[in-house]
């Protein structure tokens, strides 16, 4: 076996002396002899708290990679964190992958773990992996517990927008609201609710990328240390048979994670992540790959937000496997695993043991709920709708449009008594796409007014550019691409036009005429959006990111440059 690493250690001459010996620091001479250098690409950090038990994770990968004959090798990454990040964590989603790629590529690294958790930390690290396309494998961080409040259980995230929104109502105190926040969290780990970080964990596995059986391990559960273990030894076989995303990540992957997504009721995010992730391979997969495959799977998963239950009890239910034996006909049997076996191997033996969590083919939640792909005049490169998670007399409907041309102003006007707005109006926010925030944020599911909410309205159709979280809820259409402030008609709407959506015809439409919306002129500041960045990161991400139906990547970011590095440092 020819390590890559070797390039750094083998012979001797005064190059391979320096790396040798700043390396050594107590460890053997026999370390840089044959034996696999794996890096632990680390999210940890106190910023980002789903990640913050990491470094406990990373140590199991440690022992496995020490078992298997491996040098481990602790590489702190950037970790994004999605509850603290301003203006939107999204905005560095390709920055952590970028430098995680180069940092993987310029030192001497036989194969990879990554350790994810928060939402947007896995696909960055996807991402990068898929670019530098050395051997590596995910190990996801995995859910809390389920806390409860007035002994009733919370879903992280989901609660925190229908405890709010019942604060706005008049039906909850802001005291309770506040006492709330202390059982919210409960233990270590990311949301347990089916929002994006459960959804990338998910989908991670039905990619291909883990360990079969590891996604939704709660985070405080012993077993995810063990897999942590395993998952260590798995990357030293894994160098030896140089396995890497190449091979493993094929159209074959992205079709199971599509059914996966759909089965599990996950959020639309991973839609952005996985083109994102499929554009660093050159796999060629499209917006309508994710309506052609998934919007006609049944949602099996009772999950909030789109059901009743949680991820713990979607892991004592029989997990992830469990849910796609039941969709086993659906899966493509060429989809491998970082293990070198297909992924439906893995389903003889996945049982279902509480079928109230993980409903049957025959029962599902809904019978058709995977993410629909919308297209029409008002978003020529499409949007996307999660069904299960919107009210089913909103899938069909016609509206007067109120406009908001940013956050700012939406949260200007939105609870002004004199706001000319109904329950049958259509919510529209635009300048929250990539380039318009810039970041496309998770703003798409707007409060509802507070005149409405006490009249009783809990949802109304919503329309943006930008996205929204995984553990949100509503008759939301979201991703509408092209964006306002890339030129796409959303920035033409103004307030008393009527849109009309029809989910089962896959439609959006403007019901302005072409001679008219020609005669428009869009405002400066949605043509401009919120920022105008200078300098740094954010002037190079508004001048080459991409829109939300390529997933958002920055356009010289598409593709692999793989491993190679010829130069010598010294």
């Amino acid at each position: 076996m020819k390590l890559r690493s070797a390039q750094w250690y083998a012979g001797q001459d005064r190059n391979a002396y320096i790396h040798r010996a700043w390396m050594r620091r107590g460890v053997p001479a026999d370390a840089f002899t044959g034996r696999p250098q794996i890096a632990i690409a680390n999210t940890a950090s106190d910023l980002a708290p789903c990640n913050a038990h990491l470094n406990e994770v990373a140590a199991s990968v440690r022992n496995g990679v020490y078992e298997a004959g491996g040098i481990p090798l602790d590489v702190p990454v950037v970790s994004l964190g999605e509850t603290q990040m301003r203006p939107t964590a999204m905005l560095w989603r390709n920055m952590a992958a970028m430098a995680t790629e180069e940092m993987l590529r310029a030192n001497p690294v036989d194969g990879v773990v990554l350790l994810g958790g928060c939402d947007k930390t896995i696909p960055s690290l996807l991402m990068a992996a898929s670019s530098v396309d050395l051997p590596a494998v995910v190990m996801p961080g995995g859910p809390m517990l389920t806390g409860t409040f007035r002994g009733k259980p919370l879903g992280c995230g989901t609660d925190v927008w229908r405890l709010s929104e019942e604060v706005r109502a008049g039906t909850l105190s802001n005291e309770e609201f506040t006492r709330s926040e202390s059982a919210m969290i409960r233990s270590r780990g990311h949301c347990n609710t089916m929002g994006t970080a459960s959804t990338m964990a998910v989908v991670a596995e039905a990619l291909g990328t883990t360990l079969p059986g590891t996604a939704g391990t709660p985070a405080p559960d012993s077993r995810l240390l063990e897999a942590a273990h395993r998952t260590g030894r798995l990357a030293v076989e894994m160098v030896s048979a140089d396995r890497r995303p190449s091979t493993v990540l094929t159209k074959a992957s992205f079709h199971n994670a599509i059914v996966a997504l759909a089965a599990v009721g996950g959020s639309t995010n991973a839609v952005v992540h996985l083109l994102a992730i499929a554009g660093r391979l050159g796999v060629d997969l499209t917006l309508d790959d994710f309506d052609r495959i998934g919007s006609r799977v049944p949602v099996l998963a009772d999950l909030l937000p789109a059901g009743r239950f949680l991820m713990d009890d979607l892991y004592r239910a029989g997990g992830l496997l469990a849910v796609l034996r039941e969709v086993r006909d659906l899966l493509d049997p060429e989809g491998l695993t970082v293990d070198g076996t297909p992924l439906v191997d893995h389903l003889d033996d996945a049982p279902i043991w509480d079928p109230e969590v993980i409903r049957s083919r025959q029962k599902p939640l809904v019978a058709e709920g995977g993410i629909a792909v919308l297209r029409g005049s008002l978003a020529p490169r499409g949007a996307v709708v999660k069904p299960a998670a919107a009210s089913p007399h909103l899938l069909r409907h016609r509206g007067r449009a109120v406009v908001f041309d940013s956050i700012e102003d939406f949260h200007a006007r939105v609870d002004d008594p004199d706001l000319d707005i109904d329950a049958d109006s259509v919510m529209v926010l635009r300048g929250c796409g990539p380039k318009g925030y810039p970041g496309m944020p998770e703003v798409s599911n707007m409060p509802l007014p507070r005149k409405l909410l006490e009249q009783g309205v809990r949802d109304m159709v919503r329309v943006c550019d930008g996205r929204m979280s995984g553990t949100a809820y509503g008759t939301v259409v979201l991703h509408v691409a092209p964006e306002a402030a890339a030129g796409g008609p959303l920035a033409l709407v103004r307030t008393g036009d009527v849109i009309s959506l029809d989910v089962d015809a896959r439609r959006l439409d403007l019901e302005v005429s072409a001679e008219e919306l020609a005669r428009r002129t869009p405002s400066r500041a949605t043509v401009d959006g919120y920022a105008a960045p200078r300098r740094g990161w954010e002037r190079l991400y508004v001048d080459h990111v991409q829109q939300a139906d390529t997933g958002a990547d920055l356009d010289f970011l598409t593709g692999s440059s793989g491993s190679e590095v010829s130069r010598e440092s010294h």
